[in-house]
């Protein structure tokens, strides 16, 4: 074999090789590349709420600011017992506000006049006992007479875990059901799951019951609870095979 033969071998070669490494790096890259689908789900339980919020305040007039506050002290502490003695907690009592302020008289052309102070203290209700509901509102009523005034009184769920479980089992089986349906669509079976992102959820809020509520009634009140919805929504991304 001449020496042009050799070297005509030893070029096709090395052009063989130089050839079989691309194809090699790319058949390599063309098994790591990978294709996902992701999809988006809820899941929703309606629950009853066991709890109510009650919000009020008292709220007194009296000649001079000492006065006012002293009487709405003595209004806020006949409330206060009232609570407790039907069960809520003192940890569950907290003051929402505590104001004294001049009460004006205004009249046309003329500076206006102080007629005397009003003393206000308000009060955030956290009622765990939720079906006792009605029977605290009364209470309190009873206990604060016209000096107070019932802002709100709301149902809501305070403990949403054994709920949040349902609904994210019912979230992830409602994504399986959409990626498997997609994946039945593109002919191509899921593979493993690459990650699982859950959004907050929004905290089922208290549904106000009223306004306002009267000092005074013949007949025990009645706090309907109602339903309210516990939702997890949840992001998954899985490998296609």
């Amino acid at each position: 074999m001449n020496r042009n033969l050799t070297n005509r071998i030893v070029i096709v070669a090395v052009v063989l090789v130089l050839v079989g490494g691309v194809a090699l790096a790319s058949t390599s890259k063309g098994k790591s590349a990978s294709h996902y689908i992701t999809v988006s789900a809820m899941g929703t339980v309606k629950v009853t709420p066991d709890a109510v919020r009650l919000n009020a305040t008292i709220s007194v007039v009296a000649g001079t600011s000492k006065q006012a506050l002293a009487a709405a002290s003595a209004s806020a502490s006949a409330v206060r017992a009232a609570l407790v003695a039907s069960g809520v907690a003192t940890k569950d009592i907290a003051t929402e506000n505590l104001t004294v302020y001049p009460e004006y008289r205004y009249s046309q052309n003329k500076s206006p006049v102080i007629i005397g102070y009003r003393g206000n203290q308000g009060f955030d209700v956290v009622i765990h006992d939720a079906k006792s509901a009605g029977a605290v509102v009364d209470a309190v009523v009873a206990a604060g007479g016209n000096n107070l005034q019932v802002n709100s009184v709301a149902p809501f769920v305070f403990d949403s875990s054994k709920a949040t479980s349902i609904a994210r089992a019912d979230a992830v089986k409602n994504a399986k059901a959409k990626a498997s349906s997609y994946a039945s669509l593109l002919d191509v079976k899921l593979g493993k799951v690459k990650y699982l992102v859950e959004s907050p959820s929004p905290t089922p809020y208290p549904i106000q019951m009223s306004d306002t509520m009267a000092a005074s009634s013949s007949r025990e009140t009645k706090v309907d609870l109602g339903q309210q919805s516990v939702t997890v929504s949840i992001r998954i991304q899985w490998a296609l095979r």
